[in-house]
């Protein structure tokens, strides 16, 4: 059984009494059936779409009942201007043949309707025509369940990644617990095959593999990459190491500039400490490492040779030397 994304519209003829009751429900004044164009639309099925996500039986179910009421719109743009057609009733349809994991097929078809107006005639005509008919649902679930291992990728994620077979079996994430079904939308590509996920599918947009998730990765990437919510959180891992090493890098610079300059006045006691300051600024570490070994020299021909711990005037009289004592 193949099932197109959006059927057959009916005639004015064909639209049941019954039909028109449930229309009715959802408007200020009641319609006759020549005021309406009615449509059916499979909204999503439990096919593994393009993301290698699924939506298993039960969570289609429950987007059967969260989609009654649910605008349509154009390219999920979410404005009054975008509001096309309004779905009045839902079904779930099940197949004779299976999906590509061995289950029975199953999909959401939603019935849908839209006002006859001048202003809509010219997308009645083209879903007529054929040319309006692939569609893509957004919606919020609980759950995304990594086929694997069983892992709630939302909240600790795993060690798998989408899309790659794991001793032979597919890796892939089931929808779980549907929570919102927000609109449904005409789109060029939906990332279900058949149907649609709002996920921003696009040809020219690959999967990083998850061990790849690294910055440097992301930033060497020769085209726009998509990357799973657990690899968000391993570069937001990867993010905070680097910014505490950064931390510590910039501790120890700071450090180094201060014994150039500390040196560099040693060696050169006439030098205003102001310019010894910018001299050293803009200087990296390999510089300041070597202007260090240079002043050091210089500053030691010039200090007294004494022990390293050498007791201090505060130590011997008791009282407060503000002096450096090298």
């Amino acid at each position: 059984m193949k099932l197109s994304t959006i059927e057959k519209s009916m005639a004015a003829s064909e639209i049941t009494a019954e039909q028109l009751e449930t229309i009715n429900c959802y408007t200020r004044r009641e319609l006759n059936a020549e005021e309406v164009f009615v449509f059916s639309v499979i909204l999503c099925d439990n096919e593994i779409d393009r993301d290698f996500e699924q939506f298993p039986k039960d969570s289609l179910e429950k987007l059967a009942e969260l989609y009654k009421g649910k605008t349509g719109v154009f390219d999920h743009r979410p404005n009054a201007e975008n509001q096309s057609a309004r779905i009045f009733d839902t079904e779930i349809i099940a197949a004779d043949s299976q999906n590509s994991v061995g289950e029975q097929y199953i999909c959401l078809k939603a019935f849908a309707y839209m006002v006859r107006c001048e202003k809509n005639s010219d997308l009645i005509l083209e879903i007529d025509a054929g040319i309006k008919k692939e569609v893509s649902v957004g919606c919020a679930v609980e759950k995304t369940i990594c086929s694997i291992c069983g892992a709630d990728t939302k909240i600790s994620g795993c060690n798998h990644s989408k899309g790659k077979e794991y001793d032979g079996k597919l890796c892939y994430y089931l929808l779980i617990n549907p929570t919102d079904a927000y609109e449904w939308s005409f789109v060029a590509v939906p990332a279900q095959k058949n149907a649609g996920v709002v996920k921003g599918y696009n040809d020219s947009v690959k999967m990083i593999d998850r061990h790849e998730a690294t910055f440097e990765k992301l930033f060497l990437a020769d085209e726009d990459v998509i990357i799973a919510k657990s690899q968000m959180q391993t570069l937001a891992r990867e993010y905070a190491q680097l910014k505490a090493f950064a931390k510590i890098g910039e501790e120890h610079t700071e450090s180094m500039k201060h014994e150039a300059v500390r040196l560099m006045l040693i060696a050169q006691p006439e030098l205003d400490s102001d310019i010894a300051k910018s001299v050293v600024e803009k200087m990296d570490n390999a510089q300041l490492k070597e202007f260090a070994r240079i002043f050091g020299k210089a500053a030691a021909e010039k200090l007294p040779i004494m022990p390293q711990l050498v007791q201090s005037s505060t130590e011997k009289t008791g009282k407060n030397d503000s002096q450096f004592r090298i």
